[in-house]
């Protein structure tokens, strides 16, 4: 991304073209036909570089970190990563994918689909053409904006019961009391159950007490552990996303019933995972 370069210019020189399209009809100067505008849409390649992330590439192209997000599908801002190539859309707005599959192509889905003027667009994406919904000048509402940046973790499941908190408590199996190092989420033997954050499968095994257990080790040195499992949906030093299918809800090891044993370490020390994670 260097003005020297004579590719670069001429995408900012287009985004800039676009972007003197929209405030014309912003500012009813003109009204032409949504296909019209997409017309004018051209999309360029970039390989990131050690140091870039989503917000200093916006800057530099001068289009929202919104748009770029949505037509890359990065369901979250920590997403990217050195060498990775994506696609710089040369007008501003949002793009969002027939097939919408993470948390935050629904939440975009949800709230424009039936209600906004959109635009099919076909775009190539590594060897693959996908129909995006285009929706020229969008950007992301206060709420969406909060969901994508919130670097907060999910549960392990979708639908459960608390039936055991962090903290001291009576084993319910031998009665002793003894400090619980996570939390017992009850749900149906079988239930999905999901990586929690972005990470690498570290450890995969079957203990007395856990059962079948899966530990992921995630950034800043956290580690999550999935306890009592029926069975594994992953291997060893897999990278899991979060919201990845790793392992099914169980009853193996210590246990009185089906249910997700969850714990949350950092730096090797236990950590109350209600402290951290978000439905």
């Amino acid at each position: 991304m260097d003005s020297r370069d004579t590719i670069f210019r001429q995408y900012i020189n287009d985004v800039e073209s676009n972007r003197r399209r929209l405030a014309g009809i912003r500012n009813r100067i003109v009204t032409p036909q949504i296909e019209e505008t997409a017309s004018h849409l051209t999309i360029y390649q970039y390989t990131l570089n050690s140091g870039d992330d989503l917000f200093s590439v916006a800057a530099r192209c001068n289009i929202p970190y919104s748009a770029l997000a949505s037509i890359n599908r990065i369901a979250h801002v920590t997403a990217l990563e050195e060498g990775q190539t994506i696609l710089l859309p040369s007008f501003p707005g949002l793009y969002i994918p027939e097939n919408y599959q993470s948390e935050i192509e629904k939440l975009l889905a949800a709230s424009r689909l039936a209600h906004e003027e959109s635009v099919d667009i076909k775009v190539n994406r590594g060897g693959r053409t996908e129909t995006f919904h285009f929706f020229p000048g969008a950007d992301f509402t206060p709420t969406e904006r909060t969901f994508f940046l919130n670097a907060g973790m999910r549960f392990p499941l979708r639908y459960f019961r608390i039936t055991s908190r962090f903290g001291v408590r009576s084993n319910p199996v031998t009665g002793n009391i003894l400090m619980h190092h996570g939390m017992d989420l009850a749900a149906p033997e079988g239930t999905e159950v999901y990586a929690i954050a972005d990470g690498t499968v570290t450890e995969i095994g079957n203990d007395p007490v856990y059962g079948i257990y899966i530990i992921i080790t995630h950034r800043d040195r956290l580690t999550s552990l999935y306890g009592h499992l029926q069975k594994t949906e992953t291997t060893l030093n897999t990278t899991v996303r979060s919201g990845t299918l790793i392992g099914r809800v169980g009853t193996t090891g210590q246990s009185t019933g089906p249910h997700l044993h969850f714990e949350l370490r950092q730096n090797g020390r236990p950590i109350d995972p209600a402290r951290r994670l978000r439905n």
